[in-house]
């Protein structure tokens, strides 16, 4: 066979073969380095590319340049050509860990040491102050021997730069987005924790545990904590619910997770002193669809009780106040854009949106509700009432004096 014309090598070097992959914004190829003699991944942009799609490969660019880990897709060039911004890739023969999660869950050992080499490598990344901001399985590479790679770091932000989105908009990818992402606010290493516990929590059940829509997905991670398998070993389960604590201060680091899935052991969080849960950071929303297996009966049973005892309380204190209620929060998307990842199955779930999150102050604060007293369970006085004593009966045998 002759050699390629020079005509037919991007950047009169790479030629290109078959595709691995595309998404809105740019297309994977397979392609044989003519200098070096190897087979690479090159990550070709469209030329009809949008502003944004620049500064993200622009981004994606100078982050893999500073970036050296066993766990990362490496870069091996970039550059332009007339058929647009191509940046060249390590090629990790093999597939995606979405795909490998399709085929069913993978057992817990698996999932320590693959959660544990992910861990890792965020670790580097957020010492080298940057946060991934999209990190799914779809981002994560599997080789034949089933070692991962963290790939796609188009959404990354470097900690203390220029932000490429306003405040209020949330990116990344709707399913795996950490609730400070989707509220709008400053997002930091904490929330690729959360997006590797939900990842390693799929790993386990086989499913998204947020499905949905794209806002639906999104904003349903204020209304319900992930569901973490009673089953799984208690060290596990420990620690997939600290990494997917609603509050960032209260999850590990990549750093603790990495040595917790590497021994079997559970991360010690320290939570400041006023790190609370307020009932502000719940977004008051319709219930989701419930996978509870109570029975029906029961259902009714309870929902016939609290009818009842909103009856007794009305009834009992007629003069207090009604509760004020809130409207449930709203939120508005933009079209979903795409990112892609060097691999045959690329992510096209990446949502770019504004979510608006009210906060509702209750006049007062909050109240608590006080328990009955000891002995008198179950009965309450309305305010300013006064129980009478009765009148103790006399004793039996002894007759009353006139």
């Amino acid at each position: 066979m002759s050699p390629p014309h020079d005509d037919d090598l991007l950047a009169g070097r790479y030629q290109l073969a078959g595709v691995l992959g595309f998404g809105g914004m740019a297309e994977v190829y397979r392609a044989w380095d003519t200098v070096l003699c190897r087979d690479v991944a090159v990550k070709l942009f469209a030329p009809s590319a949008d502003l944004d799609d620049r500064r993200r490969f622009d981004n994606e660019v100078r982050t893999l340049a500073a970036l050296s880990h066993p766990g990362l897709v490496s870069v091996h060039d970039a550059g332009g050509s007339d058929r647009g911004a191509f940046l060249v890739l390590r090629l990790v023969d093999g597939h995606t860990l979405r795909t490998r999660i399709a085929r069913g869950p993978l057992p817990v050992e698996e999932v320590r040491r693959l959660g544990a080499r992910l861990a890792e490598a965020l670790a580097y990344v957020h010492d080298q102050g940057v946060v991934h901001r999209d990190v799914k399985p779809s981002n994560i590479l599997l080789d034949r021997a089933g070692t991962p790679y963290l790939a796609d770091f188009g959404l990354a932000h470097l900690t203390g730069s220029t932000r490429f989105t306003r405040t209020g908009q949330m990116v990344g990818t709707a399913a795996y987005l950490a609730p400070e992402q989707v509220r709008g606010t400053e997002t930091g290493a904490a929330a690729d924790v959360y997006a590797l516990g939900l990842v390693l929590l799929e790993c386990l059940t086989g499913r998204r545990e947020y499905e949905g829509g794209d806002v639906e997905a999104a904003v349903a991670r204020l209304h319900r904590p992930p569901a973490v398998p009673a089953d799984l070993p208690a060290d596990l389960v420990r620690l997939l619910t600290l990494m997917t604590s609603l509050s960032p201060h209260r999850r590990p680091t990549a750093h603790d997770c990495a040595h917790a899935l590497a021994t079997g052991t559970s991360p010690t969080v320290e939570v400041e002193a006023d790190d609370t849960l307020h009932q502000d950071d719940l977004v008051p929303l319709p219930a989701p669809r419930s996978r509870s297996t109570v029975p029906r009966r029961k259902l009714v049973a309870s929902a016939a009780g609290l009818v009842g005892a909103a009856c007794l309380a009305w009834i009992v204190a007629p003069t207090s106040a009604p509760a004020e209620t809130t409207q449930p929060a709203t939120a508005t998307t933009a079209p979903p854009t795409s990112t892609i990842a060097p691999v045959a199955e690329v992510a096209t779930e990446t949502v770019t949106a504004t979510v608006e999150v009210p906060v509702v102050q209750q006049p007062g604060g909050p109240v608590a509700q006080q328990p009955p007293a000891p002995g008198h369970q179950g009965r309450e006085q309305a305010p300013g009432q006064v129980k009478e004593d009765k009148p103790k009966p006399a004793d039996k045998g002894k007759k009353a004096k006139p």
